[in-house]
């Protein structure tokens, strides 16, 4: 089959072809590095750490993933903190490649740095002046929106008539309210590089094309992100580009992923509803986070509760129960391949919840299956699903172990199964029903079968 992707470009599902045969270049727009991520961030990062998982299968990838280590935020956020701007970013950059790990998440292949490209976006700011895209104006330098023919194409916008009902109070150094900032000035407490129009700094949307171009090249083939940055980020992007290319393209296939709710509201700080991925590791399993923001399709709304929650880590018990016991070995597991359904259901365009239904007919075939030749194909081939995917991370009974669990711990679990075995072989049915009841008031859901008995939490 072939892979299949929804262009924002074009506003369609179209067959993904590569500019250059058996070579994939993918580009995604990262963090913003002056706090922890929060689970909207999230989703994009998981999001596309699938794509690039399922390309890598059939494609050479160059996959970067860019690091803002120079924005005004993150000068605010050293400021009220009283430490070096450095030290702030470091910090964060660490938290952030952590935490997404936490979550499944594989290092891109290029994570360039905004402060370290610096040359790049001054050598396209002066392409575009020179071009006639882009002005000076009072030590900053802005790009010339209605000189690309083309604005607006990717967010679907008219420019005359977002010129018309602009609100704005417009700057007086700009000549249209929608003009956009390439180069501003730096006062001396705030970072800045020296230029041909003064010390100052990028704006942020010519870093993520400086930055493209310099490790991916002028054409890319995949541009990723959330919705929220089709405008006014990824349309300055891809005008600026455009235009300091001489009309080349700059994607060739434009993914988003869609917005994060919280309980049906929007996140934000004014409402105290935002979730930070650094705390939520702390509680939640990150294979259960993975999966609970893979489990509507990418381009969906996604409301995030506990019931979504509960919900992602009742699906990895069925998975992971269904491979409890089965010991499969190394080199049958290395050369196990994902189903060709998971696989189908992925390159059509990422459809996620199909795929999972299709590892959720692999497990039910597990439990039904008494074969052990077949149990230990379809485990290989369910674990194949899991390393395609970035799930069933783990070894099924530590997965059920899982730590303490309401105020049993593991240990306390297994001895109290042992007891109602004892009890139940004594013929002393009363004293092992209460022990299950016990169990069952604790959380812990036990099954019994011609393997022993196994338990898991229950929701």
């Amino acid at each position: 089959m072939t892979l299949h992707l929804h262009d924002t470009l074009q506003g369609k599902k179209i067959p993904f072809t590569p500019l250059v045969p058996g070579k994939v270049t993918m580009y995604l727009c990262g963090p913003t590095v002056y706090n922890y991520a929060h689970i909207g961030n999230a989703r994009p990062a998981v999001v596309f750490d699938l794509l690039a998982r399922l390309l890598r299968r059939s494609y050479a990838l160059t996959f970067a993933r860019n690091i803002t280590d120079v924005d005004d935020k993150i000068n605010a956020a050293a400021s009220a903190a009283g430490k070096p701007i450095n030290e702030i970013t470091e910090r964060y950059i660490k938290a952030y490649n952590d935490d997404m790990g936490a979550l499944g998440v594989q290092a891109p292949d290029i994570e360039p740095r905004a402060t370290e490209h610096i040359g790049e976006m001054v050598a396209m700011i002066e392409a575009l002046v020179a071009a006639g895209h882009a002005y000076v104006a009072d030590g900053h330098v802005l790009f010339d929106v209605g000189t690309c023919e083309n604005y607006g194409q990717l967010s679907r916008r008219d420019l005359r008539e977002m010129i018309a009902g602009a609100r704005v109070e417009v700057a007086p150094y700009k000549r249209a309210a929608h003009d956009f900032v390439l180069w501003k000035p730096s006062t001396p407490d705030l970072p800045g590089w020296d230029s041909p129009w003064g010390r100052g700094r990028p704006g942020w949307h010519i870093e993520c094309s400086a930055m493209s171009e310099k490790h991916l090249g002028r054409t890319i083939d995949i541009h990723g992100g959330g919705q929220d940055l089709v405008f006014p980020h990824h349309e300055n992007e891809l005008a600026q580009s455009t235009c300091a290319h001489h009309g080349e393209p700059f994607a060739r296939y434009w993914l988003h992923n869609g917005f994060l709710s919280i309980d049906s509201t929007k996140m934000s700080k004014s409402l105290g509803n935002v979730l930070l991925v650094h705390d939520m590791i702390e509680t939640i399993p990150g294979e259960v986070i993975r999966l609970a923001l893979l489990s509507a399709h990418y381009r969906q709304p996604l409301d995030w509760s506990d019931e979504t929650v509960a919900g992602a880590r009742r699906m990895l018990d069925r998975l992971y129960g269904a491979l409890r016991g089965i010991k499969v070995p190394a080199e049958r597991r290395a050369a196990a391949e994902p189903a060709a359904e998971v696989v189908a259901a992925l390159e059509d365009d990422l459809n996620t919840p199909k795929a999972f239904a299709e590892m959720f007919n692999i497990a039910r075939r597990l439990n039904k299956t008494t074969d052990n030749d077949e149990r230990v194909a379809l485990a290989a081939q369910l674990y194949a699903c899991g390393d395609l995917t970035g799930l069933i991370n783990v070894d099924p009974e530590e997965w059920f172990a899982g730590g303490d669990v309401g105020e049993l711990s593991a240990a306390d679990i297994e001895a109290l199964l042992q007891q109602r075995e004892e009890a139940r072989a004594a013929r002393d049915f009363t004293a092992a029903d209460g022990i299950r009841d016990q169990l069952t008031a604790a959380g812990i859901s036990i099954e019994d079968g011609a393997g022993g008995t196994r338990w898991r939490r229950s929701e």
